[in-house]
């Protein structure tokens, strides 16, 4: 029992799961951080893009 306990207590096996965890964690939110980000400027660039190409359209005698 007292060998059981002594290897219980100095196994690090279960923290560097955590760490890990945590880590994992960590990127994840970063990258929605990012994505989020990015996708609402990727929404503003095609906005833009698509205002430009309906104002071509309607000066070329097409409709939008």
């Amino acid at each position: 029992m007292l060998n059981f306990t002594k290897t219980f207590l100095t196994d690090e096996s279960g923290a560097t799961a955590i760490e890990y965890g945590l880590i994992a964690a960590l990127v994840s939110v970063a990258a929605i951080a990012t994505l989020e980000a990015l996708g609402t400027s990727l929404t503003n660039i095609f906005g833009v893009a698509q205002s430009s190409l309906n104002k071509a359209a309607t000066s070329a005698g097409g409709s939008s």
